[in-house]
């Protein structure tokens, strides 16, 4: 088995960066991975601590963040974002700019038919938070790195009939390929080695509506969950796997060996 791609999610619920190389942090998180975030105004969580999803503009929420295009200069903090080649906003970081890149995407967001801002002004004005450097907006608090096997998601594709799936619908930090469709799901509690980082793996990691967003239209065009509850009835959709890592940090590379342990 082999590392096949590797992402990571400068900002909570957006699109990806694709790299060659993600370096884990102490605490075992990815540098650079979900460090800022879109927050409606009345979300319950104060200043930039961790909260749930819900309480971001997200693919969760708004699908139509999937035709944006985002670049942040992690030295520079410096957030460029664009919709299929038209800029939206590209702002430095600062009190100011960041004012700016909330006001922006609130536009784009309320244009969009599918959005949670227009039936709710109390969720207005977002707020971005994050400082750019800490990962900290994981879906979980502990801030789990996330996995799947192209053989699974090619399992899954001839399950929805979409040969061209897309592994970006499932937002993973490591595509890996050389395994058995699914074989990531019978590894929890079990540990892996990927080059020179070795991880628990922890939990399957549940779905959510984000994946029914088509990553090219950012239209919900696939019943993803549903499929998901035939392939593993259970009561919660699972795809991909939650890992951790109690070695602080280490780097991974896209074409590093996998390897299962005991």
């Amino acid at each position: 088995m082999r590392v096949a791609a590797l992402y990571r999610y400068p900002v909570k619920g957006f699109t990806p960066e694709s790299c060659e190389t993600l370096s884990l942090v102490e605490g075992g998180r990815i540098a650079g991975d979900r460090v800022l975030g879109f927050r409606f105004a009345n979300a319950a969580a104060a200043g930039d601590e961790w909260g749930t999803k819900h309480e971001f503009v997200a693919l969760v929420n708004t699908p139509g963040l999937a035709r944006l295009e985002l670049k942040l200069d992690h030295h520079d903090l410096r957030l460029r974002v664009a919709s299929r080649g038209e800029l939206i906003a590209d702002q430095r970081l600062d009190d100011g700019g960041r004012t700016r890149m909330a006001a922006a995407i609130e536009r784009y967001v309320l244009e969009l038919a599918e959005n949670p801002l227009a039936s709710h002004p109390e969720r207005l004005p977002l707020r971005v938070v994050g400082d750019g450097v800490t990962p900290r907006y994981q879906d979980d608090r502990a801030g789990l790195v996330t996995l799947h096997s192209r053989e699974s998601l090619a399992a899954l594709a001839s399950s929805v009939n979409s040969p061209d799936l897309s592994e970006l619908r499932f937002r993973s930090n490591i595509a890996i390929e050389g395994a058995e469709p699914w074989a990531e799901q019978r590894w929890i509690g079990r540990t892996i080695r990927i080059g020179a980082v070795e991880f628990e793996v922890a939990c399957p990691k549940t779905r959510c509506l984000a994946t029914h967003a088509n990553p090219s239209t950012g239209e919900r065009d696939l019943r993803i969950m549903e499929t998901l509850r035939t392939a593993f009835p259970a009561q919660k959709p699972t795809f991909a796997v939650a890992l951790t890592t109690r070695h602080g940090a280490g780097m991974i590379c896209t074409g590093d060996k996998v390897t299962l342990n005991n």
